[in-house]
């Protein structure tokens, strides 16, 4: 488990490897498709330069342990089990190839050392960590951002198709035709899987910047699933954003998404209950809030890498950022001051005019000048928001904060048709029913 998840369980027996032997096949399953698929397409990934062959390998893999695992047992390490199946499902195809003497592009490489399925860094490397080659080969200059973003969170952190969509609010076909097309970009224009030089790596950061907000997103609003929160996703963006800034310190993006990320990050072991149920920000226990992430963001804030001129990107973040120590300062949730939350979010707007920001504006005004002055802010939302749960939830929410609680009935009841997410659809079905008792 990387820096920043959730720690594992002491409760639970261990097996080799720190597998949870009180896991089922499909748990066990689950979790290690979550925390190491990025390591293991960057393992294979160095080995055989395929990016086509190494992500179906893996399918094929996860496939063949659904139905082996069910049948013969979790094996003692489950992530060598799949690599090892996935190797040698690329070796088949690449014997098969070679027979029908197909040529195929290759992926470079910056350094490989065969039968290890390992690479090391050449020395004028900046850093040996392969899940970063991974990351910064797909925030590569020659991608559309918007793909690379997509990208990363697939390859890297194994976030569905389904749900790459959700965060991006487009259809899923739609999406698998933009990461088709992105991972023939990296074939074809031979985007190497390598940490480029400290003279090229500027040109990456806002690319990887957005990628690691984008994948610190989809671990604290998960598109489907039962989860309420993946903090292992967001924490492993966290370690990514640390590495990076590690090697360009005081860089004003970096530094502005890692207090952003901290302060969000912080309230991990408060958002949910013992049961797995979301905990909403104002009732949530402060004193379970990781107190020195929350001092080292707002050291951040302060810091002069963003005091001087910064970019829109960096400055977005770092306005952002402010509206979180907002909640993180405040002792309790009705010291809050609104007022200046909505003075930080007219700011996000005049940099990034956002349907989502715009919406989270309108909780703030409400919150600071009643309901219907925030949802007198919605009613043009709708056409900007098609498919968002989220929009109806809030209106819900005002509604019934208004006294028309008829119409917050028939706004809950949008959201919830709309919601593929176990644990939101749980909290909007009882605020709903809340309404009757």
């Amino acid at each position: 488990m990387t820096a920043g998840a959730d720690e594992h369980d002491p409760s639970k027996p261990s097996g080799p490897g720190g597998r949870d032997v009180s896991d089922g096949p499909d748990a066990a399953l689950a979790r290690v498709v979550r925390e190491e698929w990025g390591r293991l397409v960057s393992l294979l990934l160095a080995r055989f330069r395929r990016l086509d062959l190494v992500e179906d390998a893996l399918a094929d893999a996860v496939e063949a342990a659904a139905r082996r695992w069910a049948r013969d047992g979790v094996p003692d390490n489950p992530a060598g089990w799949l690599h090892t199946t996935a190797r040698r499902r690329i070796l088949d195809r690449l014997r098969g190839e070679a027979m029908a003497r197909r040529k195929v592009p290759l992926l470079v490489v910056a350094a490989e050392e065969e039968g290890s399925g390992a690479v090391r860094a050449d020395p004028g490397d900046l850093v040996e960590d392969d899940l970063l080659r991974l990351v910064l080969m797909c925030s590569h200059p020659a991608l559309d951002p918007a793909a690379a973003s997509a990208l990363t969170l697939r390859l890297v952190l194994g976030v569905t198709t389904a749900d790459v969509a959700r965060l991006f609010l487009v259809p899923e076909p739609t999406m698998a035709a933009r990461l088709t097309r992105a991972k023939k970009k990296i074939v074809t224009a031979g985007i190497p899987f390598a940490v480029p030089a400290a003279t090229e790596l500027p040109e990456r950061l806002d690319v990887l910047a957005q990628t690691a907000y984008l994948a610190f997103t989809a671990g604290y609003a998960p598109g489907s699933g039962p989860d309420a929160l993946r903090a292992e996703l967001a924490g492993e963006a966290v370690r990514l954003v640390r590495v990076v800034l590690g090697l360009r310190p005081g860089e004003p993006v970096l530094t502005a998404l890692l207090a952003l990320m901290l302060l969000q990050h912080s309230r991990r072991d408060a958002r949910v209950d013992a049961h797995g149920a979301i905990v909403l920000l104002p009732d949530q226990d402060r004193s379970r809030w990781h107190r020195d992430e929350v001092d080292e963001a707002l050291a951040l804030l302060a810091s002069p890498a963003l005091t001087g001129r910064v970019t829109v990107q960096a400055a977005g973040y770092a306005v952002q950022a402010r509206i979180a120590a907002e909640h993180a300062t405040a002792p309790d949730a009705a010291s809050t001051r609104w007022d200046r939350v909505v003075a930080h979010y007219d700011t996000l707007l005049r940099l990034a005019p956002t349907p989502s920001a715009r919406l989270a504006r309108a909780v703030a005004v409400a919150e600071a000048d009643g309901p219907r002055a925030g949802l007198a802010l919605l009613d043009d939302l709708d056409e900007q928001l098609p498919h968002s749960h989220r929009l109806p939830a809030v209106r819900a929410e005002l509604l019934s904060r208004a006294g028309d609680h008829d119409g917050a009935r028939a706004a809950y009841a949008v959201a919830i048709a709309r919601c593929a997410n176990d644990a939101e659809r749980a909290l909007l079905t009882g605020r709903r029913d809340a309404l009757d008792a």
